[in-house]
């Protein structure tokens, strides 16, 4: 179910809004002609549960991995 979803990103991304807005962000440049909308944003919300998302890790002051080898 999508509430499953959603509640598996938000481990990721504390804040609703902001999770909408990377949500369809990501739908949007992940969308496949012929197939549907609902299932790509499924997708994304999968994803997210999985990783952060790129912006968000910015946004938190998570290091990237050149930073890591670096130190």
């Amino acid at each position: 179910m999508r509430s499953d979803l959603i509640f598996g990103a938000l481990t990721h991304v504390t804040n609703r809004y902001e999770l909408c807005q990377l949500a369809s962000k990501a739908t949007r440049k992940l969308h496949k002609p012929n197939t549907r909308l609902q299932d790509t944003t499924n997708e994304v919300l999968d994803r997210f549960k999985d990783t952060i998302p790129m912006d968000v890790a910015a946004e938190t002051g998570v290091d990237s991995l050149e930073e890591r080898r670096a130190a």
